[in-house]
């Protein structure tokens, strides 16, 4: 990882709100999940510059780490956009997975031309949860192709989820992370030192971590 464009994105990332911190009331992810962060990508759109940024550093992520790709592949439903001006940089075919397998009557997963020779590059704006890269992983390799990897702007690193992708064999790159975030808020002030072991606490124990600060 490039800690000036992890930086950078982070600023960005912090500067348009996109990250919001909380423990009353906290952020509920999921029926698993409970956080005292949530992190909104898709408000990047909004911003030329920014969003521009995001594209050309996504872009120069793919040629470096995976030079042999064919086709950039959109996860739903944020990365979709991310996914066409990355593969419009780089001159490659795009692709995305459908949110809602169930398209105008048709059972589709994946929109767009791809062959079993494809070698496949999956675009996400987060890696949270995980579920929507490795849900449009298996779509991909359901057709014959090949996925290289995984090319997305953040990823919180929670540690069950890194155990996934490498049990799937997903490749995952990005432009920043929990850490980098953890270290610019600090840096920023944004957090004070309790807020900052709170943080902490939970990335390293998601799931149980409401039980010991989230009232």
């Amino acid at each position: 990882m490039n800690d000036k464009v992890a930086s950078d994105t982070v600023k960005d990332l912090l500067n348009i709100r996109a990250v919001q911190l909380s423990t009353n009331p906290p952020f509920v992810w999921n029926e698993e999940i409970t956080a005292p962060i949530y992190t909104d990508n898709r408000l990047t759109m909004a911003y030329p510059r920014i969003r521009e940024r995001i594209t050309k550093n996504l872009a120069q992520l793919v040629r470096e780490q995976f030079p042999e790709a064919t086709v950039i592949c959109g996860v739903p439903t944020a990365g979709i956009a991310y996914a066409a001006l990355v593969s419009d940089r780089l001159e490659l075919p795009f692709i995305y997975v459908h949110a809602d397998l169930n398209h105008h009557g048709l059972i589709r997963e994946l929109e767009g031309k791809l062959t079993a020779e494809d070698k496949v590059v999956l675009i996400d704006d987060l890696i949270a949860s995980g579920a929507g890269s490795t849900n449009a992983a298996a779509a991909v390799r359901e057709t014959g192709a090949t996925v290289l990897g995984i090319a997305a702007i953040f990823s919180y690193q929670l540690p069950d989820v890194v155990r996934q992708l490498e049990r799937l064999q997903l490749k995952l790159f990005t432009l920043t992370d929990y850490t980098h975030l953890i270290e610019e808020a600090v840096l920023f002030r944004l957090v004070d030192e309790d807020f900052n072991l709170t943080l902490k606490y939970w990335h390293e124990n998601p799931t149980t971590w409401p039980e010991k600060f989230g009232e």
